[in-house]
């Protein structure tokens, strides 16, 4: 858990800004190059002369334009202290101008006191001022006071120690004016005054600019410094312009010009902020708080001096010294009553500290770099259940759950070598060891602190569990418990990639639980909600450690069975398959539901991987085996073959074209006549539809219809053949044709509310259809329709006149039920039953039972599928009144069912001319006779239909 020492390391500084290293070498070279010349005397006197005072003038003008155009140009708090450096500068050179005017122009020695004494005077009251506004600048009354007390201890300081040592000969120098006294005295005492600015600025200094405030600061001590060799008797009297002195000022001058230009900010590269680095107490701090003492001490050694000499101690010393011990005094017992507020605010502080972390839910840490825990809160009492003193000094390392701590270690490395500008913390989630030994999860915020880390750390462990408790919920079955969809389609997506890809023995089971629904409308949902809960537990049961089983929605589940590896591809499709009938054999079994015994069957699609499929098409390919399975008779596994895919491609794109046909207009409506078996008369034409498509290919109905197995479709489909069939009817009507129209409506259709009653009223109003023009055939009812309401139906259509025939009597289990109910007009035998009735004897004797049925009730009875001259003989004799087939006649168009009406009869067997065996070939023309059959009966209720005794 510790951090490299490499990454705590203090970073490399890059510099920004500045002037380059061009004008540093300028600098050196005209300031080497100038105390060169001084201490060789310039080569002779008049041009030392000049050097000595013009030179000196040309530089402090050359650091008085700089500073006015550097605070021309920054607009700062700092720019008045540049202008008063720039005065300063300025008026150094008008002193040095006059002093030059004196020696190099007039050729006489400057008088004293003189105009250059002025200027001379007022180059230090600006560079005080300047340097009191670059001073950091106290925010209480408190500071102020010292900064004035810090001043006079330096300089009362330093005037003890220079009266004592020289300025009490100056001033006690006789023979000398008062003027010329004062004089003597002013330039140490303004020197005196700017060293303690200088000083005092070094300890308050603000942090904005500091390399050109230290560069102003160097030039104007250089300055400070060359003065107090000039005031002193030793080289005041031999002083020439022009040596080597002259040098300092020089040197002071440009580099005050060099100040505001030459500033390299140092800006420290991306790292660790200073709080992450060891704390150094900066020596600059230490001195600032020893300087009282520093100034005490040196106003105490210029007494001392005294002392030592023998010498009678000055007014001017004792004086001095009074007032530096009184500033020294106050300025302790400010510090004192400042420190005392200061304890008192931080005691709050660390009260309200205190107080925040005690009470607070969260666990706040600090772990040194090595790891070592080194202050824990209150708080892991109640988060942990360990003591916070049991924690301290504990590795942090031993507390986290091994399986994360190299994950924690990689984020905490990765954290410490990332700036801290761009990533100040991060987030890290571990197990965390309680005090009864059990892992909580603990989220913990993490930041750098002085060469460690501190960790705002909280448990999360009811969040991670409810987590963990949405994920399950999102991946499986809220019934069965079992994975759902999204998690089996990614687990077989696993199976298919990784060190199983390629492995062909891998299968997918699908199971569709049949008769499912059945349990549901007969025993309510809550039994087959048990019913699948039992299922799945046996589909689980079932499968093997490593296989999946799912639940895919209703009453659908899968099952993923994973390959051993094995390349004996048929022993491997043999073993998956007696798992599949297993399967199918257990959830086949009865179930004990709510005290009843219920059964259902399982239809099962098998699939296997093979090389590059997909997870999708591997479900894709289950799925359809599975409903092959289930078309095959149910109860059965099916392997799944490519032809599966070729036959669902193929229904698909029919589907398509027939969508198609039904918007572009491509069925047909062709007729096939009804005719009298006694004489031959057209007495009904049957609609019949017909879809030619775009490749030229004619669908009959049970062929397309097979496509069309939505709703939609078949309702759209079916409204469209019935409005045409009553159009067409009403047109040949007007024509003088009046044959009926029968029309084929399942009886799901007839209650479909997308096809009201008032639809098919309308439709015969709006054709202007006469009453028995139009017979519905209702095809063999489905047994999940009530027989109420289809009977409610039918006897509302034979009240606006629609006759009703049942189609396919003798095929469907509810025939006797429908005739016992429904009120019929007409039966239509089965095409099956027509086939066979020359041939078979059973048929024979069944058909003429029908019929026989029919004529005692009263119904008309037409015999579909009359194809041969045999059938329509025997027919005739049973009793049967019209026939449809091929033996009068196919599907007509409308051109060629005019035509066939306009002749009005078919021939029969036992008449003149042989049968018409095609749509094509028509008989020979004969006068047309009204239809004498297929008359509407007298309308009477169901229950007046007459029935026989038996």
């Amino acid at each position: 858990m510790s951090a490299p020492a490499a990454l705590l390391a203090r970073r490399p500084v890059q510099e920004s800004g500045g002037t380059g290293l061009l004008p540093q070498v300028l600098l050196g070279l005209a300031s080497g190059g100038y105390a060169i010349g001084a201490a060789l005397g310039w080569g002779s006197e008049q041009l030392a002369l000049i050097m000595g005072d013009f030179g000196l003038s040309v530089a402090a003008l050359i650091a008085s334009v700089s500073c006015f155009l550097y605070a021309r140009a920054r607009d700062s708090r700092f720019r008045p202290a540049w202008v008063l450096f720039a005065v300063s500068s300025a008026m150094a050179a008008c002193g040095n101008a006059v002093w030059g005017w004196y020696e190099v122009v007039l050729g006489r020695a400057v008088p004293s006191p003189s105009l250059a004494d002025l200027f001379f005077l007022c180059f230090a009251p600006p560079a005080i001022v300047g340097l009191l506004v670059l001073a950091k600048r106290p925010v209480t009354r408190a500071g102020w006071v010292c900064l004035a007390l810090d001043a006079w201890l330096i300089g009362g300081s330093l005037l003890t120690l220079s009266w004592s040592l020289a300025l009490a000969h100056t001033a006690h120098f006789e023979g000398e004016s008062v003027a010329e006294a004062a004089l003597s005295l002013a330039y140490p005492l303004l020197d005196i005054v700017l060293v303690s600015m200088v000083l005092a600025l070094h300890f308050r200094r603000s942090h904005v600019n500091r390399s050109g405030i230290n560069t102003a600061i160097a030039a104007l001590a250089l300055t400070v410094l060359c003065d107090a060799l000039f005031t002193s008797p030793l080289l005041r009297e031999n002083y020439r312009s022009g040596q080597l002195l002259d040098a300092g000022w020089f040197a002071a001058s440009l580099l005050l010009a060099y100040a505001p230009w030459g500033v390299r900010r140092l800006e420290p590269c991306a790292g660790p902020p200073r709080a992450a680095r060891p704390a150094v107490r900066p020596i600059a701090g230490s001195l600032a708080a020893l300087t009282p003492y520093l100034a005490a001490a040196v106003c105490t050694l210029g007494i001392l001096y005294n002392v030592i000499e023998d010498r009678s101690v000055d007014r001017v010393v004792v004086f001095t010294g009074c007032t530096v011990v009184l500033a020294l005094v106050v300025r302790q017992g400010i510090m004192l009553l400042d420190n005392i507020a200061l304890t008192h605010e931080l005691a709050q502080k660390e009260n309200h500290f205190r107080s925040l972390v005690q009470g607070s839910s969260d666990v706040i840490m600090i772990a040194a770099p090595t790891g070592i825990l080194r202050y824990v809160s209150p708080a892991a009492a109640g988060v942990y259940g360990r003591d916070a003193d049991e924690l301290i000094g504990s590795e942090l390392a031993t507390l986290i759950h091994p399986e994360d701590l190299g994950r924690v270690v990689h984020e905490v490395r990765r954290f410490l070598a990332a700036p801290p500008s761009e990533e100040p913390t991060t987030r890290i989630e571990c197990r965390f060891r309680s005090g009864t030994g059990q892992w909580l999860n603990v989220e913990s915020t993490v930041k750098r602190h002085q060469g460690g880390l501190i960790f705002n750390s909280r448990d999360v462990t009811e969040r991670v569990r409810l987590q963990a408790q949405l994920q399950h919920n999102a991946e499986h079955d809220p019934l069965t418990d079992l994975p759902n969809r999204a998690l089996f389609t990614q687990r077989v997506r696993q199976a298919l990639g990784g060190r199983r890809a390629g492995d062909a023995g891998t299968a997918v089971l699908f199971i569709d639980l049949d008769g499912f629904k059945g349990v549901n409308d007969r025993h309510g949902h809550q039994a087959g909600d048990e019913l699948l809960i039992q299922a799945a537990r046996r589909l689980q049961d079932s499968v093997r450690a490593g296989d999946t089983a799912a639940r895919l929605g209703g009453d659908e589940f899968a099952a993923l069975i994973l390959g051993d590896g094995s390349r004996d591809g048929p022993a491997r499709e043999l073993q998956v398959q007696e798992i599949a009938d297993r399967l199918r054999l257990m959830l086949s079994q009865p179930y004990r539901v709510e005290g009843n015994e219920v059964r259902v069957a399982a239809s099962i699609g098998v699939a296997f991987a093979e090389p590059g499929i997909s997870a999708g098409e591997l479900l894709r390919n289950a799925d359809l085996a599975m409903y092959r399975a289930k078309a095959g008779g149910k109860d059965r596994v099916e392997l799944y073959v490519p032809q599966m895919q070729a036959d669902v491609v193929r229904r698909t794109d029919r589907a398509t074209r027939l969508r198609t046909a039904l918007h572009e207009g491509e069925f047909a409506l062709l007729h096939q006549p009804v005719v009298s078996l006694a004489d031959g008369r057209i007495a009904a034409v049957a609609a019949q539809a017909r879809w030619r498509s775009a490749q030229g290919i004619l669908f009959t109905p049970a062929e397309f219809l097979r496509v069309a197995d939505d709703g939609g479709r078949t309702a759209e489909l079916g409204h469209r053949l019935l409005e045409e069939a009553v159009e067409q009817a009403a047109e040949r009507g007007r024509l003088g044709h009046r044959a009926p129209v029968s029309v084929r409506l399942p009886a799901r259709r007839l209650l479909d509310r997308s096809m009201p009653l008032g639809s098919i009223e309308g439709l015969l109003t709006r054709h202007g259809l006469p009453s028995g023009s139009l017979v519905i055939e209702l095809a063999d009812s489905d047994p999940r329709i009530s027989f109420d309401e289809l009977e409610q139906r039918l006897v509302a259509l034979r009240r606006l006149g629609v006759r009703i025939a049942l189609d396919g009597f003798g095929s469907g289990y509810a025939a006797i039920n429908a005739l016992r109910r429904l009120p019929i007009d007409v039966l239509k035998l089965d095409r099956g039953l027509v086939e066979g009735v020359v041939e078979s004897a059973r048929l024979h004797k069944i058909t003429a039972g029908l019929l026989r049925i029919a004529r005692d009730l009263g119904m008309q009875s037409v015999a579909d599928g009359v194809d041969v001259p045999e059938q329509v003989l025997a027919l005739r004799a049973m009793g049967c009144t019209h026939g449809q087939g091929m033996a009068f006649s196919g599907p007509l168009d409308e051109y060629r069912l005019r035509r066939a009406l306009a002749c009005g009869e078919f021939p029969v067997p036992g008449g003149a001319a042989l049968p018409v065996l095609s749509g094509r070939a028509l008989p020979a023309r004969r006068s047309p006779a009204p239809p004498e059959v297929f008359e509407h009966p007298p309308m009477r209720s169901n229950n007046e239909t007459p029935v026989p005794p038996t």
